[in-house]
C-alpha cells in the first residue's frame, strides 16, 4: 500500500508543468526537532497584549517559562491548545504568574498587540481564575520571532493555498535562564506531565523535597512529550520476574513428585 501511494504521488509531480512548484505539504513543513537543552534568546524585544516592549527575560523573572507559538488570530486549534494549558494549569498545584510565567507566543509577524488582547480576552473570560497578569500574549517581528523559534526547533510555514500558517500545537517549557527543558505535545496536556516539567525546569527552585522525590520516580519520553511512571515499570517487571518464579517453582515440584512416583533419583 505504502509503494503504491509512493508511485501515485511521483506520477502526480511528474505531471506537474516544468517549473511549478510541489504541493504545500504540512506535515513536511511543520513540525519540532528535538533540540534538548537549546538556549532561547530572552533579551529580544517584543509587544505584549497591552502594546508595552517587554523580553522573555523580564516575562520570567527567573521562573520557569511556559511558552506556546500560536497564532493569536487563528481559527483552528491555537485557542483550543491554550485552553488545554489553562486547563492543566489550573489542576495542578504550581500557580501561574508566581511559580512560572505563561507566554502565548505569537508566530505571525503581521499580528499586533490588539489581536493578542481579544485572544487573551476570550482566553481569560473562559478561565477568568487566569487573569492578564498571570500570562502574556506576545507578538513581534519576523526576525526576532524566528530567532526563538528556530532555537526551539519549532518549524511552521505560510500556506498560501489557505492563507494560514501550518504549524503543530505544543508547549516548550523552558528553565529561568531560557533553555528548553521539555515540550509537551498536543492540545491539552496532562496536569501531572506540566506539573513535573515545570518541576524539572525549576531546577530545585519550584516545589519542595515531595516534589523532586516524585519527579525521580518518572521518566520524560521525547516521542510523546509525556511522562510515564518508573515505579509502574518497575513493578510490572517485579511482577513478570514472580509470576515466572512461582511457575518454575511448581514445575520443578511437579517434576520431583514424577520422579518419586517412579522411583527415580530426587534432585
Amino acid at each position: 500500500m505504502i509503494r503504491l501511494a509512493a508511485i501515485l504521488l511521483t506520477l502526480i509531480l511528474a505531471a506537474l508543468p516544468a517549473g511549478a512548484e510541489a504541493p504545500f505539504d504540512p506535515f513536511d513543513r511543520a513540525g519540532i526537532d528535538p533540540k534538548p537543552g537549546a538556549r532561547v534568546p530572552l533579551d529580544l524585544a517584543f509587544r505584549d497584549q497591552t502594546g508595552a516592549r517587554v523580553t522573555l527575560g523580564e516575562l520570567g523573572g527567573g521562573r520557569p517559562i511556559l511558552l506556546a507559538p500560536v497564532l493569536h488570530d487563528c481559527p483552528n486549534i491555537c485557542g483550543v491548545t491554550m485552553a488545554g494549558l489553562a486547563r492543566a494549569i489550573q489542576a495542578q498545584d504550581y500557580t501561574a504568574g508566581r511559580d512560572f510565567a505563561v507566554v502565548a507566543f505569537g508566530i505571525d509577524p503581521h499580528e499586533g498587540p490588539e489581536t493578542a488582547r481579544a485572544s487573551l480576552d476570550e482566553l481569560t473570560q473562559g478561565f477568568p481564575d487566569l487573569g492578564h497578569g498571570d500570562m502574556a500574549a506576545l507578538t513581534g517581528q519576523a526576525a526576532q520571532i524566528r530567532a526563538v523559534t528556530d532555537a526551539l526547533g519549532f518549524r511552521y510555514a505560510w500556506d498560501e493555498s489557505i492563507g494560514q500558517y501550518a504549524h503543530v500545537a505544543a508547549v516548550a517549557v523552558l528553565t529561568a535562564d531560557g533553555r528548553l527543558a521539555r515540550w509537551l505535545y498536543g492540545v491539552a496536556p496532562e496536569p501531572t506531565d506540566l506539573s513535573l516539567a515545570l518541576t524539572e525546569a525549576g531546577e530545585g527552585q519550584l516545589g519542595d523535597w515531595g516534589d523532586q522525590l516524585l519527579l525521580l520516580c518518572y521518566h520524560y519520553d521525547p516521542k510523546t512529550g509525556r511522562y510515564g511512571s518508573l515505579v509502574s515499570w518497575a513493578l510490572r517487571i517485579g511482577g513478570s520476574a514472580t509470576v515466572l518464579a512461582g511457575a518454575g517453582l511448581i514445575g520443578l515440584a511437579v517434576l520431583r513428585e514424577r520422579r518419586r512416583r517412579s522411583g527415580g533419583p530426587r534432585s
